[in-house]
């Protein structure tokens, strides 16, 4: 968040100061080459390239703490030995989410309490012979969106998950509806990853 709200600045900055302003997907490297061609014409300008400068060092310093942050994030996810890192869609900072919110897998009897904890079990909302569901807003919320994020990668490239999805939606479910399936199934895929991965750890620590 903070890189992104100096990318921003620095991009209305840069507007001021060079024709037709600076592109998007504005990095620290982009923005040095631009700076260079920038000649001051007036005092204004010249406060404008200063703050430029600031906001250049800024956004250095927060992508080598970006850097230096998944780095440790590597280094943690080896020492958990856990294979979430094989599933489709699923990266580094996404895993050490997930562990980070997770903690002792252990404290989820079955693969149903873990969705509710998610909060991609759908809930009751049957009337008589009518059998509905309802979205659930409740559960970990950040477990929620990183869920979200995988499937939409998994939509978007393929594989079994995009197979599921597409599944659903033959079957007559909206796309929100087959995307809230596919996290619920992805749910139960990262919940079964966690109990191997706790399995492995004891049986070698034994």
């Amino acid at each position: 968040n903070e890189r992104t709200r100096i990318i921003n600045r620095l991009h209305a900055v840069l507007r001021d100061l060079l024709p037709g302003g600076a592109p998007t997907r504005l990095s620290a490297e982009k923005a040095a080459v631009l700076m260079k061609g920038v000649r001051p014409a007036t005092a204004t300008d010249s406060c404008r390239r200063d703050l430029a400068r600031d906001l250049l060092a800024d956004l250095r310093r927060v992508d080598r703490q970006v850097r230096d942050n998944e780095a440790q994030m590597r280094d943690a996810l080896a020492a958990a030995r856990t294979a979430l890192t094989a599933l489709p869609g699923l990266g580094t900072v996404i895993a050490a989410k997930l562990l980070g919110h997770v903690g002792d897998v252990a404290r989820f009897p079955t693969e149903h309490h873990f969705a509710s904890y998610t909060g991609t079990a759908p809930l009751d909302a049957s009337s008589g012979k009518n059998t509905r569901h309802r979205l659930n807003t409740g559960g970990n919320r950040a477990l929620n969106s990183v869920l979200h994020i995988v499937a939409v990668c998994q939509i978007r490239d393929g594989g079994r998950g995009q197979e599921y999805y597409l599944r659903k939606i033959a079957e007559g479910k909206t796309p929100a509806e087959a995307r809230r399936a596919l996290k619920r199934r992805l749910s139960n895929v990262v919940y079964r990853t966690l109990k191997r991965d706790r399995h492995k750890a004891l049986t070698a620590a034994a």
